[in-house]
C-alpha cells in the first residue's frame, strides 16, 4: 500500500537516508511482513513512484499511478 504523508520532521528516507524536514512530503511504502518504506520526494521521483500532473493550471505532485 502507498500513503502520502507530510513529515513532522523526524522522518529519515530509506534510500538517502537524508532527513525530512517539516512539512516536507514523503511516501510511505507498506511492503508487507511488517516491513516499511520511507522515501522523500526526489527518491520518489528518480524512482517513479511519484511525478508532477498539471491541475487548474498548475504543476501539482502526485504520489498516485498514472490514469489508465
Amino acid at each position: 500500500m502507498h500513503r502520502g504523508c507530510i513529515s513532522l520532521g523526524d522522518v529519515q528516507c530509506d534510500e538517502c537516508h537524508r532527513i525530512i524536514p517539516y512539512p516536507e512530503r514523503y511516501l510511505v511504502i507498506d511492503e508487507g511482513e511488517g516491513t516499511i518504506l520511507r522515501l522523500c520526494v526526489g527518491c520518489c521521483l528518480s524512482k517513479g513512484y511519484a511525478r508532477f500532473t498539471e491541475e487548474k493550471g498548475q504543476q501539482v505532485l502526485t504520489f498516485f499511478l498514472e490514469k489508465p
